[in-house]
């Protein structure tokens, strides 16, 4: 498992189109996972600590959790098929460990309110990450998979990737510390 963080959410302002960024807390590579407007305003405003006059749902799934005696111990992004990332939120609760399927959006929103780890699983990574503002001469000299494995798969990736290297982007500068 990689250990990630949420480095930024970005819009495309010609589409409205939202993604959040996720970066490799030791390495280059970034993982970008399209999301919903309601689900990437929901990430901006933990991280920026603002808080909701009311609670939103996954300040509710946290109060929740917490209340029956559990705790959200780590998200996991576990796989990537046909352009669909999956996850799932690992909650420890008295001795056992359980875990629920959820839209990555989803658990990242928890994830940042509960303070836990957003782990990304090695595969999903090795065939989604990419190196942002890399220049030509790097991406000449590191070997990618996608490019040598090839398939159609692999072709629709790389399809994403050109698209979020040429969005205009608006990045809400979302790093910790800030």
């Amino acid at each position: 498992m990689i250990e990630t963080v949420v480095e930024s959410i970005r819009v495309s302002l010609v589409t409205q189109h939202r993604v959040v960024i996720l970066k490799e807390v030791h390495g280059e590579r970034h993982l970008p996972i399209w999301i919903g407007a309601y689900e990437a305003e929901a990430i901006a405003m933990e991280l920026q600590g603002v808080t909701a006059a009311r609670p939103l749902p996954y300040d509710l799934i946290r109060n929740t959790i917490g209340e029956m005696g559990g705790l959200v111990d780590r998200i996991v992004v576990t796989d990537l098929s046909q352009d669909v990332f999956y996850a799932r939120i690992v909650i420890q609760q008295n001795g056992r460990t359980v875990e629920i399927d959820s839209r990555p959006s989803d658990a990242i929103a928890l994830a940042v309110r509960a303070k836990v780890p957003i782990l990304v699983d090695e595969s999903v990574m090795d065939r989604a990450g990419v190196t942002l503002g890399a220049d030509d001469d790097a991406d000449d000299d590191s070997a990618d998979p996608q490019e040598v494995e090839g398939g159609a798969e692999d072709e629709r990736l790389t399809v994403f990737r050109d698209f979020i290297n040429s969005l205009d982007l608006d990045d809400f500068d979302r790093k910790k510390g800030n």
